[in-house]
């Protein structure tokens, strides 16, 4: 409960007006381009880190709305980032913190810190690599 807590309070805090927008616009920086798949690529980097660190719930709180405010820069359609941070947001996969369920077992199955990198990395690769693939397909730019 304490995880979900303090991830939701951080996403509390960016919904301050301009807090968003101005994460944004460093990510925006920080990437080659203008191109609307390397943004999302950056958006849906971001939030993976996040969730492994965080938890899916804060994570997608925390990213939605500088996702949205990327969106809105590149003046394109925003439903593509939106799935973007929902898709990444449910891979947390490479740590032990990134739901719920793998606090529960990761002590009791006597699980390490790393089987789930070495399991859940490639994963999360995966899904980032066909979301990133599928995405602008189903929602062109």
């Amino acid at each position: 409960l304490l995880v979900i807590a303090a991830g939701l309070g951080l996403a509390a805090a960016m919904q301050k007006p301009g807090a968003a927008r101005a994460i944004a616009e460093l990510l925006m920086e920080l990437s080659p381009g203008d191109s609307p798949v390397v943004a999302l690529g950056v958006i849906y980097f971001t939030t993976v880190v996040l969730t492994e660190t965080l938890t899916n719930t804060a994570a997608a709180a925390l990213m939605f709305p500088i996702a949205m405010a990327t969106a809105e820069q590149l003046g394109v359609d925003s439903r593509g980032f939106a799935l973007g941070v929902a898709v990444a947001a449910s891979c947390g996969f490479a740590s032990p913190l990134g739901y719920q369920t793998h606090l529960i077992i990761y002590g009791p199955g006597g699980y390490r810190f790393s089987d789930f990198v070495r399991i859940g990395l490639p994963l999360d690769i995966l899904c980032g690599v066909v979301s990133l693939i599928v995405i602008p397909l189903v929602w062109p730019f």
